[in-house]
């Protein structure tokens, strides 16, 4: 069944495509947050930040087995195109 998932992990796994937050920078986030607490800020305080960054990426083997074309302005525009 064709799905899309909100992390790469998913696609190079198998799944169709993937589009969603990058982890490393989600990561990296919560590492600036616990930084800032651990200097004394108060954690309801804090502003919420949404991830800014966001990664496409589309498994072109999955596709071809369940029949899909995947479009080549989407593949361009695509983060990782998984052969």
């Amino acid at each position: 069944m064709p799905a899309s998932y909100p992390w790469p992990e998913f696609a190079s796994a198998g799944g169709l495509l993937c589009y969603g937050a990058n982890n490393s920078d989600a990561w990296r986030q919560g590492g600036v947050y616990i930084g800032r607490i651990l200097r004394g800020s108060s954690p309801a305080e804090l502003p919420v930040i949404q991830s800014t960054k966001l990664e496409l990426a589309i498994n072109r083997k999955t596709a071809r087995s369940l029949g899909l074309e995947i479009p080549a302005m989407l593949l361009a525009v695509a983060d990782e195109v998984i052969e």
